[in-house]
This record gives structure tokens, sequence and C-alpha cells, in this order.
């Protein structure tokens, strides 16, 4: 659940925290993906209309971030979640997962997908999806078969 402490943010891409921790997510995970296997989006990517994007806080220290990518009225995806430095390795991933999921219902998304990396790196990314109920798929929307990639899905 979410705590009474934090508080959420959305499309605030000019704060320099957010800003500093989403460029920090782009050059990380564009590192550690073969070239034509990021799928990382930058912050003019994440601005599209169809994506809706939060920054989650407590007191005023940046927890992390998260989007959502909407497909139709009822399937979206996340995207560029991450967790700052400082709240890494302490469950709150896992309360920007459940954040994200609870605006997605508030919407009317009754699927929920995402795509990441198949690497060692990405191993707790892929932990965390499965332990919210996420299952193996194929891709989907604009994803083709690609080793270096592990789809997953889930309805709410």
């Amino acid at each position: 659940m979410f705590f009474e402490t934090m508080k959420s943010i959305e499309n605030n891409f000019d704060d320099p925290q957010v800003n500093e921790l989403l460029t920090k997510h782009f050059i990380e995970l564009r590192s550690v993906s073969p070239e034509g296997s990021s799928h990382v989006l930058d912050i003019p990517g994440l601005k599209d209309p169809s994506i809706k994007f939060w920054s989650l806080w407590e007191n005023n220290e940046l927890i992390g971030c998260g989007a959502l990518k909407l497909f139709d009225e009822t399937h979206g995806e996340f995207k560029s979640i991450r967790v700052s430095d400082k709240f890494r390795n302490k469950k709150y991933g896992g309360k920007i997962i459940s954040h994200l999921i609870e605006k997605s219902k508030q919407i009317g998304i009754t699927k929920l997908s995402v795509e990441t990396g198949a690497g060692d790196f990405f191993a707790p990314a892929r932990k965390l999806f499965k332990s919210f109920g996420f299952k193996e798929c194929g891709p989907f929307a604009h994803y083709k078969d690609d080793p270096n990639s592990c789809y997953y899905s889930v309805d709410i």
C-alpha cells in the first residue's frame, strides 16, 4: 500500500531530481542492452500524449518514478520504472508498481503488460513483476520476438 508520507506527482519531468533520475535510467539501460534491443524512452518519448508519468516522493526526496503507456482504453504497458539509489533494495520498487496498478485501475485499464531485458541485470525486475502476478507472454503492441527481451502481462 501507499504510505501516508508518500506523495505522487504527475508529469513533473522538469524537476531537476526527476530529470537526473530519468537521465541515469536511460544511460544505464542503454549501456546494458544490445543495440536494437533497448526500448527505454527518453523524456521527449515519455511526454507522448499516450503516456502517463508519475514521480513518487517521501517528504522532499524522490523515491522513484514510473509510467503507463496506453494502447487502448483497457490495455497499458509499464515504462520507465526506476527507484532512486537511496531507496533501492528496500521494497520501494514494489510500492511504485502498486501505485501504477492503482492508477491503472482508476482509469479503466484491465490488462497490463511490460517488456524487460532477458539478461542478468534485469533479473530483479523480472522477479518483481512475477511477484505481482505478471505471467510470461509473447511480444505485444509494436514489439517483435527478441532473445534480449522478456514480455509479461497480467489482468487486473
